[in-house]
């Protein structure tokens, strides 16, 4: 009785780790999907990004994330002055640069 007691347990606990490989297998899939459905595209937008900004010049002409439209005047390290209108300067920060204007804005 003892033994097929201690059988079944044995039994029991092999099945039990085949049910854990395949819960941590199907958790690793998850994050795999995870990572290359999200994480990978936002990490490429934000480097070319970050490209876009280091490669602005005076004369760019550039949308900002509050919608303004203005053409680049001057650069800094960290800042750009912008013209949005005849004598109307505006001074950003980089970060605030959403991209290139569309050519014709």
């Amino acid at each position: 009785m003892i033994d097929s007691l201690l059988s079944t347990m044995v039994i029991g606990q092999a099945a039990g780790q085949q049910n854990n490989l395949a819960f941590f297998g199907m958790m690793g899939m998850m994050i795999l999907i995870f990572y290359f459905l999200i994480m990978r595209p936002q990490q490429k937008k934000q480097k070319e990004h970050q490209q876009m900004l280091d490669a602005l010049k005076k004369g760019d002409k550039i949308i900002t994330n509050g919608g303004f439209y203005g053409k680049i005047t001057g650069l800094d390290e960290s800042t750009v002055t912008l013209e949005l209108a005849d004598r109307v300067r505006v001074k950003i920060a980089r970060s605030g640069i959403a991209g290139l204007a569309q050519p014709g804005k």
